[in-house]
């Protein structure tokens, strides 16, 4: 077949976002970064709002999302951004606000501003990206570690005796009054890339409907971390994170799911 005809309109299956710069990502090979950033910005693209969206990324790998989500972002201090993106949303309130956070940031130095942001119902969309390890500055343990997960401040493993018990923040929030939609997906498979998609979606169709706070968790590899290939820590990932941090739905219009 000729290349003009494959490369007809009605032939076409995948193109880059229109919301993406045209930057080549700079994250390792295999991580999931790139592809949530995708899905954020398809999401925006298709609900029209790129002139009136708002990032607010902290430290961390996420601090990278500015060169290549071509939108109107804005740095947060570490572990600020729920405390930023509120303000902005309340300044703003008719812009779409959304925060980009990983879980050294999230949920540790910022555990306080993210439950209480989650607590008061702010009417914005948090991105989570949870690899259980603090990724960009060294591999450190990180409130989401795993007990006997390795990391370079845990080379034995995390001991609960030591270091206390991962926490799952997103389980914590979603007790919240002020939460409406929390839901932990992952992008490793295509299945589950559609899956995380359509619950990012609905994240920022419930701030159109102002309907408060939705949060989503992505549980991704971190390979360079956690020292593996791509491909053995999307086969780690499936094997110890997901028992630990399962997949699906945790709270659907202001109620939870029963399990």
């Amino acid at each position: 077949m000729d290349l003009k005809e494959i490369i007809k309109p009605e032939n076409l299956v995948y193109k880059r976002t229109e919301c993406l710069t045209d930057k080549t990502l700079s994250y390792c090979p295999g991580c999931g970064h790139g592809t949530v950033h995708r899905l954020v910005m398809e999401t925006v693209d298709e609900l029209g709002i790129q002139s009136d969206v708002i990032g607010v990324a902290s430290v961390g790998c996420s601090v990278l999302a500015y060169d290549f989500m071509d939108i109107d972002m804005t740095q947060s201090p570490h572990g600020r951004a729920t405390a930023v993106a509120t303000g902005i949303k309340r300044c703003w309130p008719d812009k779409f606000v959304f925060t980009y956070q990983g879980d050294g940031d999230l949920a540790a130095i910022g555990t306080g501003e993210t439950i209480h942001a989650c607590n008061r119902g702010e009417n914005i969309t948090i991105i989570f990206i949870n690899n259980g390890i603090y990724g960009m500055t060294g591999g450190q343990m990180a409130p989401t570690t795993l007990l006997g997960m390795k990391s370079s401040t845990t080379p034995y493993g995390r001991e609960v005796e030591l270091m206390g018990n991962p926490i799952k923040i997103t389980e914590l929030v979603a007790q919240l009054a002020g939460t409406y939609f929390v839901s932990r997906q992952s992008v490793h498979t295509p299945g589950n890339v559609r899956k995380a998609k359509k619950a990012i979606k609905t994240a920022f169709e419930n701030q159109k409907l102002k309907k408060g706070l939705s949060l989503v968790e992505i549980v991704s590899n971190c390979n360079s971390g956690w020292k593996m290939t791509p491909v053995e820590s999307n086969k780690w990932m499936e094997e110890n994170m997901f028992p630990f941090y399962p997949l699906g739905d945790i709270k659907v219009e202001g109620q939870l799911v029963q399990k």
